[in-house]
Formats: structure tokens, C-alpha cells, sequence
């Protein structure tokens, strides 16, 4: 088999299964620290829309939509560690910059927001 060449001509492919297989490893491990992070007072934000938060969400999460987040700034303690989820763990990642630009020194971002249950 020719290692470098299939490298090469699938390294596209191989980059995308290394980047979803990250995502998953760190969701997970976000999961198993959701007990640990709740004893310390984790804020728990959904930043799906209010639609998505209506239709099924979380016991416990706060619903606070992407496109909403900036503004609301002042509602996220700064004192807490906060696990951010949405439905795929894309928006949770935008949300996760965010919160870490302006100041929230523990964020975690967990993925779906069915890893909270």
C-alpha cells in the first residue's frame, strides 16, 4: 500500500473524520465532568433558537439563543463554569468563543443538548 500517496490524495477526508472525531472526544469528556462542573454551580445554556429550546430541552438548562447571546451578556455569571449546547455542538462552539472573548474564563462546550440529560 502506498501510505504517502493515500495521504495524499484523501487527506480532505481524513481531516474532516479527525475534526468530527475530536468534536466527539471532547463532548464526551465534557459529559463526564457535567456531574462535577453541576456541584460547582455550572450555568447550563442551550443556545438553540426559543423554537427548538420549546419543542424538547434539558431540565435545568437556561435557553439563550445564538443570535441573542451577545446581547445578554450580563446575564452569564462570570463566576461559574458554564456548559453551552445546542443541537449538534456547532453553535455551542460559536457560543463558547464568545463567552471566552468576553470574559467567562470556564466554558465547556458539550455538544447536543441531549448530552445534558
Amino acid at each position: 500500500m502506498d501510505i504517502p500517496g493515500f495521504l495524499r490524495d484523501n487527506w480532505p477526508l481524513l481531516l474532516l473524520a479527525l475534526w468530527f472525531g475530536h468534536k466527539w472526544w471532547r463532548s464526551r469528556r465534557v459529559k463526564a465532568l457535567l456531574p462535577s462542573l453541576r456541584q460547582q454551580g455550572a450555568l447550563l445554556l442551550d443556545v438553540r433558537s426559543a423554537a427548538e429550546f420549546a419543542a424538547a430541552s434539558a431540565p435545568g438548562t437556561v435557553n439563550i439563543p445564538l443570535g441573542e447571546l451577545n446581547q445578554r451578556l450580563a446575564e452569564i455569571p462570570k463566576s461559574v463554569p458554564v456548559v453551552v449546547g445546542c443541537a449538534s455542538g456547532t453553535r455551542s462552539g460559536m457560543a463558547r468563543m464568545l463567552l471566552k472573548k468576553n470574559g467567562c474564563a470556564q466554558v465547556h462546550n458539550i455538544g447536543a443538548w441531549t448530552r445534558f440529560l
